[in-house]
């Protein structure tokens, strides 16, 4: 799965699933997920994009960059109505500008499954939120045509732990084949007993851990958590480090440099960045996180004292260490110095050299 298509799948998802959780019972049916399955050329979102149609017509998530949203929502509540699953397909070309009466030129295909989530539905997505609050990989698995469309299994570790498509031979074999996706770590659709079924592939999102819980963290951990990483925020001031001043945070740990990292979220697929601005504590928590395993190791601060911080860390500058962090993108005030250390994360997540699209032979997702 693209890197970061990744990161954003994982807590769309778990925002559609809780609210579908927490919907009050409903003879009509509760809504309709239309979840993104095929791509080709050029497309917006990834397979497994998700957008919640209410029966009120409310929508959360997104398909496409929003050109698709309008009719969707029309196809998702006319599913609720009929109690029925189906395909939408929408595509164009280089010479063409408008697909099933839209303005969309963006030479690609998007297909499209379109599921009414009914009472009966509701266990599976209960157990997705679940799942989604929790820190292991799993895979809705669901039927597109066929008596089994509108269904949806949830496997994990090669175990189906909720949903049926009603014959226990083709859920044992769906089991089995999530098996295989989840460990290619990709969403796609394959044919199981003569049924397209699509392999929803949800992976854990990466850790950001901030160290200082400061003003200019605030803007950091809100952007991070926006484009789906699960952040962390480490100070030693009780006073600092709270929800009020950090809804998004998914972890508040207040602790002291000496104490160590201990049970925080640092492993091989995690990122941190140092910015407590007291020279003292950011050596130490350079120290400290330079020693485990993270990928992106981000320092806050001058060329000149992230230097220092370095030599007296004892860590080399370089490798996995980015310091200065952040991109050279003439950014003042928290905000854009935010925006600049996510944009170099995100580029080091997805070995990108972070240079101007314009200047990318390749496509763009290749």
């Amino acid at each position: 799965m693209h890197r970061a298509a990744a990161i954003k799948h994982w807590q769309e998802t778990r925002e559609i699933a809780g609210r579908i959780r927490d919907a009050a019972p409903s003879p009509e049916g509760i809504g309709a997920v239309a979840t993104v399955i095929h791509i080709e050329g050029s497309a917006y979102r990834r397979p497994g994009a998700k957008l919640l149609v209410e029966g009120s017509g409310a929508m959360r998530g997104g398909v496409s960059g929003g050109c698709l949203e309008a009719d969707v929502r029309d196809v998702g509540l006319a599913a609720l109505v009929e109690g029925r699953s189906c395909t939408r397909r929408y595509e164009t070309g280089a010479d063409a500008d408008a697909v099933w009466g839209l303005g969309l030129g963006c030479e690609g295909r998007v297909e499209l499954l379109v599921q009414p989530i009914t009472d009966a539905a509701r266990p599976v997505w209960t157990a997705a939120a679940e799942a989604l609050d929790g820190d292991l990989p799993f895979v809705l698995a669901s039927p597109t045509e066929g008596p089994a469309a509108g269904h949806s299994l949830l496997v994990r570790a090669g175990t189906l732990v909720a949903g049926s498509t009603g014959d226990h031979a083709v859920d044992r074999a769906v089991a089995a084949r999530a098996e295989a996706h989840l460990s290619a770590g990709a969403s796609a659709v394959e044919t199981i007993d003569a049924v397209p079924v699509f392999f929803d592939v949800l992976l854990p999102p990466p850790w950001l851990a901030v160290f200082g819980a400061g003003d200019d963290a605030i803007p950091l951990v809100r952007l991070a958590a926006d484009l789906g990483f699960r952040c962390a925020v480490v100070d030693h001031r009780p006073a600092f480090a709270t929800t009020e001043r950090f809804p998004e945070a998914q972890r508040l740990v207040v602790r002291r440099p000496e104490d160590g990292v201990p049970g925080l979220p640092l492993g091989a697929d995690a990122a941190a960045v140092i910015m407590t601005h007291a020279l003292a504590h950011d050596i130490e928590w350079v120290r400290a996180v330079a020693a485990t395993p993270v990928m992106y190791l981000g320092v806050l601060g001058p060329q000149r004292r992230v230097a220092r911080i370095l030599a007296r860390a004892g860590v080399p500058a370089g490798g996995r260490v980015y310091g200065p962090v952040g991109l050279d993108l003439g950014s003042v005030g928290p905000e854009q110095i935010a925006l600049s250390i996510l944009a170099e994360l995100l580029a080091v997540r997805a070995q990108r050299d972070a240079a101007s699209l314009r200047e990318r032979g390749a496509a763009i997702h290749a």
